[in-house]
């Protein structure tokens, strides 16, 4: 699993299993942020897979679908607000972490959003669908 720390409070990732889920507890994670939709592409956990995994593990589970089509999505604000909550990391995931993190650079106020586009592209994710968003 190929995690990548966007923030001191925000992690993402590609398309995890529900057996990643205690790592992603064990490593001080406190929420659990889904993006991918159910039924994406074949043999994906589902949404309720992941949710039981995180309730066992002690996580706080959001599920937050996004696609290309609805990009952001009507939930924004919320994953901002979860995004930057220091008391309690979040770990966001989708098929590859791209939409995940596309969402949390549209998600920056305007003075941040260039640093955290940066930081993202160095990393090397496409920040396309951020970049539509924002004109």
């Amino acid at each position: 699993m190929n995690a990548y720390k966007l923030s001191e409070s925000l992690a993402v990732c590609g398309q995890i299993t529900p057996g990643a889920v205690a790592d992603i507890a064990a490593a001080g994670y406190k929420v659990l942020i889904n993006n991918r939709p159910d039924g994406e592409e074949n043999g994906q956990p589902t949404s309720a897979e992941i949710a039981a995994a995180a309730e066992e593990a002690g996580l706080e589970y959001h599920y937050m679908p996004v696609t290309a089509m609805n990009f952001p999505g009507d939930h924004l604000q919320q994953m901002a607000d979860l995004f930057d909550d220091e008391e309690r990391p979040a770990f966001a995931f989708c098929r590859t972490g791209t939409r995940c993190t596309n969402l949390w650079v549209l998600s920056r106020e305007s003075a941040e959003r260039e640093q955290a586009a940066q930081l993202a592209s160095k990393i090397g994710f496409d920040l396309s669908m951020a970049a539509r968003a924002m004109s």
